[in-house]
C-alpha cells in the first residue's frame, strides 16, 4: 500500500518525501536528515500526520499505511525535512462503538503527548491545542552548561521555598528587565540566597492554557485566568509564556537554573500526572483524549464517563503500563535536559488507584519513580492525598525515598497556635519529627515535608487576621475554596485592622515561622510570607493573575523586621545539626534521664501537662553524638493561649552543655530585640520564672559564663 498525501503546497514548497520509519523512542526525534514521528495509540484505526514548516503556513496531510506505519501500537513515520523545524499534530479517526469514547474526536488535530515544544505563545494568548499544530518539532538549541550538575542538597539541609514564577516578580515593585519570567527569577537569586533556602519549588511550568477558564471577574465581567497552571496540556513542553522571549523559553529555563545553582540553590518542579487540561465531556479535547481515551483515563463501568478522583474533570490512567512509562520518560528528560533536582507530584495519591480506580498496595508507578536509575539522586515529594477522599500522609509508600507533603504538620500547629484545646499532644509529635506516621521501616523525619502555608489557602498573613474565606473575586459567589482553615484572625476580621491587633498578628507570624523551623523534618516556606504577603483572604487564588497573587516587593521595606526574623531562624536551622535529624528521638524509657535528647515539660520541669486544656509545652533540646555534643542546648517554651500569659519555670542547663541560659527568640518582642545573637543576649536564670505572651514562643540557648 502506498501512503496516502493530502497537500496544499506553495510554491516552494515540495512533496515531503517519507519513509516507513521507527517505532521509537516516541515523540519526534531530530535527525540530520528529517525526523522521525512515533505516536501510540492502540484503538484509533487510523492516524493522520499533520504538519506545516516551521517557514510556511501551508498544511500537509499524510495518512499513514497501518501495514508499513505501524508496528504493535506504535504509528510511526520518518519525514525528510532537510532541517526545517515543523509545526505539527495528529488527527486519530476512531469508532463510536469502540471502548473508552465519550465524546467525538475525530476531527481533532491532537498534541503529541511527547512533543518537546509547542508553538511560542505569550502569557494570556490563547493554546489553538485541538484545532491546529501546536506541537514544534526542531533540534535542540545550543546552550553551554558551564559545567553545571543538579546540586544532590541532603535532606537534612534543605530548605524549600515555594513560588510561582510569574507572580515571583510580575509586581512593578519587583524592578526587573522581565516581570513574570524565568529570567527575572535569575535576576532575583541574590534575594533568595540572602533568604538562606536551599530549594526553589516551582508551581507548574510545563505548557497548560491560562486563558481556559470560564469564570469571570464579578465587577468587570472580564475572564478569569488559569493562573496557577495546574490544568497540564503536555507534562513535557515548558509553558512558553513564562520567558521573556517564548521562542526562547527553553534556553531562558536552563540559564536560571545555572543561576540558581551557581547559588546553591536546588530546582524542584512541581508536576501535574493526575489529571488533564482536558477536563470532563464538556471540555476541550486537546490530545490523550483524541488519541487513546481509553487507555490514558480512568473510565466508569459503562466506559461512558471519566471517572473523576481529581475534582478536575478526570483522573490520569497513571498505573496502565503505557502511561506510567510516559511519565517516567518526562522525568527522565526533565532531569537529563534541564537539570531538575527533584520534583513534587500533585494529587500523588492518585498514583495508587488502578485501573479501576481503586486504591492498592505497592502501585507499580510509585514503586518505578522511586528505583528508577536515572531518578535515583532527585528529590521526590508526594502531596499524598486526592479530591476524592484518599488521604495517604504516611502511608503513601515505605520506600524511603519518597517525602511527603505533612498536611498533619499543617493542621496540627495551626491548631495549637490558634488557642483550640487538645492539640498540646499533637504539636509535641509534629515538633519532633512525625514519628506517628513516617517511624515504621527505613523512614524518618526527613521523609516529612513540614508547612504552614502553601500556594493553596491562606497565605501566612491571612491565616493571623481571617478566620473565613474571601473568594468574592473568584467568580463562584465564594463557593470555592477550604472552609476549613484552622485559622484565628486575632480578634479582628480583616485587614486593616487597629494596632494592638496587628501587633499580635506579627508576634503569631513569628512564632508560626520559628515553630516551623525548629521542628524536625523538612522546612518549606511559601513565597511572601516571609514579608507578610496578604491575599485578602482568599484562600483559592488559582484564577487571579493580578496584585492578589504578585509579591508586591516593596513589603520588603515595609516588613524588614519580620523579613529578617525569617532570614535568622532559617541560618539558626542552618547552624546547628540537633534541628536537622535524620532519626527520631529515642524513647525516654530507652535512655537514662541525663541522656535524653529533648526533654517535654508543660510550665515547671519534670511535670508534663498532655490534658485537653493544656496551651503550654516546654521542651529541651540537645544533641547526642560527638558532633551535637559541641552544640548548645536550647530550650523553648511556647504559650498557645489567645489572651493569658504564662510563666515558664526555667529549667537547669542539661550537664556539659553549659552554664547558663541566654534569651534568643522571644516572638513577643518588637524587631530587632526578636531575635538577638548569642553575644547580644540576656541572661535568664535557672529556677527562675520567664513570662511568656499568648501565642508567643521563646528560646533559650545555654552558653558558658565566658560568653
Amino acid at each position: 500500500m502506498i501512503i496516502r498525501i493530502i497537500l496544499i503546497l506553495s510554491m516552494n514548497d515540495q512533496i515531503p518525501k517519507t519513509e516507513a520509519g521507527r517505532p521509537l523512542p516516541l515523540g519526534p526525534t531530530w535527525f540530520d536528515g528529517g525526523i522521525n514521528f512515533a505516536l501510540f495509540s492502540r484503538h484509533g484505526r487510523s492516524v493522520t500526520l499533520i504538519f506545516h514548516y516551521f517557514d510556511s503556513p501551508q498544511t500537509h496531510e499524510i495518512v499513514l499505511d497501518p501495514q508499513i506505519n505501524k508496528t504493535g501500537d506504535i504509528w510511526h513515520l520518518f519525514l525528510h525535512t532537510q532541517g526545517r523545524p515543523v509545526y505539527y499534530g495528529y488527527r486519530v479517526q476512531t469508532e463510536r462503538t469502540k471502548e473508552g469514547w465519550p465524546v467525538d474526536s475525530n476531527d481533532v488535530v491532537a498534541v503529541d503527548p511527547y512533543c518537546r515544544s509547542h508553538a511560542p505563545r505569550g502569557w494570556g494568548v490563547r493554546s489553538e491545542a485541538g484545532s491546529a499544530p501546536v506541537c514544534l518539532a526542531c533540534k535542540d538549541l545550543d546552550f553551554d552548561w558551564q559545567g553545571d550538575r543538579p546540586l544532590r542538597i541532603p535532606a537534612a539541609e534543605t530548605i524549600i521555598y515555594e513560588l510561582h514564577v510569574r507572580g515571583f516578580s510580575r509586581h512593578p515593585s519587583s524592578n526587573v528587565a522581565a516581570p513574570g519570567t524565568f529570567a527575572a527569577v535569575a535576576e532575583k537569586v541574590s534575594y533568595l540566597q540572602e533568604l538562606g533556602i536551599t530549594a526553589v519549588e516551582l508551581l507548574p511550568v510545563t505548557e497548560w492554557d491560562e486563558t481556559d477558564n470560564k469564570f469571570l471577574k464579578p465587577e468587570t465581567g472580564e475572564p478569569l485566568l488559569n493562573y496557577w497552571g495546574y490544568n497540564p496540556l503536555s507534562f513535557f513542553a515548558l509553558r512558553s509564556g513564562l520567558a521573556s522571549r517564548p521562542d526562547e523559553a527553553v534556553n531562558e529555563f536552563k540559564a536560571m537554573v545555572r543561576s540558581l545553582h551557581r547559588a546553591g540553590i536546588e530546582v524542584i518542579l512541581d508536576l501535574v500526572f493526575n489529571h488533564t487540561g482536558e477536563s470532563d465531556l464538556e471540555g476541550i479535547t486537546s490530545g490523550f483524549r483524541a488519541i487513546d481515551n481509553a487507555v490514558y483515563y480512568l473510565l466508569n463501568e459503562q466506559r461512558n464517563d471519566y471517572l473523576n478522583f481529581t475534582g478536575c474533570g478526570n483522573t490520569v490512567n497513571c498505573n496502565h503500563p503505557v502511561v506510567r512509562t510516559m511519565i517516567i520518560e518526562a522525568l527522565r528528560y526533565l532531569v537529563q535536559e534541564f537539570h531538575i533536582d527533584g520534583f513534587r507530584f500533585d494529587l500523588a495519591a492518585i498514583f495508587s488507584r488502578d485501573t479501576s480506580g481503586s486504591p492498592m498496595e505497592d502501585a507499580p508507578l510509585i514503586e518505578m519513580i522511586a528505583e528508577d536509575p536515572l531518578l535515583r539522586e532527585c528529590k521526590i515529594i508526594a502531596e499524598a492525598w486526592d479530591a476524592a477522599g484518599l488521604y495517604q500522609v504516611g502511608i503513601f509508600s515505605a520506600n524511603s525515598r519518597w517525602q511527603e507533603w505533612n498536611g498533619k504538620f499543617r493542621d496540627d500547629v495551626r491548631l495549637f497556635m490558634s488557642g483550640s484545646p487538645d492539640s498540646v499532644h499533637r504539636l509535641a509529635t509534629r515538633i519532633a519529627g512525625s514519628s506517628d506516621l513516617y517511624q515504621d521501616g527505613s523512614r524518618g523525619p526527613l521523609n516529612s515535608v513540614n508547612f504552614i502555608t502553601c500556594h493553596d489557602g491562606f497565605t501566612l498573613y491571612d491565616l493571623v487576621s481571617y478566620n473565613h474565606k474571601h473568594n468574592h473575586d473568584n467568580g463562584e459567589q465564594n463557593n470555592d475554596g477550604e472552609n476549613h482553615n484552622l485559622s484565628w484572625n486575632s480578634g479582628f476580621e480583616g485587614s486593616p485592622a487597629a494596632a494592638r491587633f496587628e501587633r499580635l498578628r506579627r508576634r503569631r507570624m513569628r512564632s508560626f515561622i520559628a515553630l516551623l523551623m525548629l521542628s524536625q523534618g523538612i522546612p518549606m516556606i511559601c513565597a511572601g510570607d516571609e514579608v507578610g504577603r496578604s491575599q485578602g483572604g482568599n484562600n483559592n487564588t488559582w484564577c487571579q493573575d493580578n496584585e492578589i497573587n504578585w509579591i508586591d516587593w516593596s513589603l520588603m521595606e515595609t516588613n524588614a523586621g519580620l523579613l529578617r526574623f525569617v532570614r535568622k531562624c532559617i541560618d539558626l536551622r542552618k547552624s546547628y545539626s540537633l534541628f536537622r535529624r535524620d532519626g527520631f528521638f529515642p524513647q525516654k524509657e530507652q535512655t537514662l534521664p541525663l541522656a535524653q535528647e529533648i526533654i517535654w515539660q508543660s510550665l515547671n520541669p519534670g511535670k508534663e501537662d498532655w490534658s485537653a486544656d493544656c496551651r503550654e509545652l516546654g521542651f529541651i533540646l540537645h544533641g547526642a553524638g560527638a558532633a551535637a555534643a559541641r552544640e548548645p542546648s536550647f530550650f523553648v517554651m511556647v504559650n498557645g493561649r489567645r489572651q493569658t500569659p504564662k510563666t515558664f519555670i526555667v529549667p537547669q542547663v542539661p550537664a556539659s552543655h553549659g552554664s547558663r541560659w541566654l534569651r534568643l527568640i522571644d516572638t513577643a518582642v518588637d524587631s530587632p530585640g526578636d531575635f538577638v545573637d548569642p553575644t547580644d543576649a540576656q541572661p535568664v536564670l535557672a529556677g527562675f520564672g520567664y513570662r511568656v505572651e499568648p501565642m508567643a514562643l521563646v528560646v533559650l540557648q545555654s552558653a558558658d559564663l565566658a560568653v
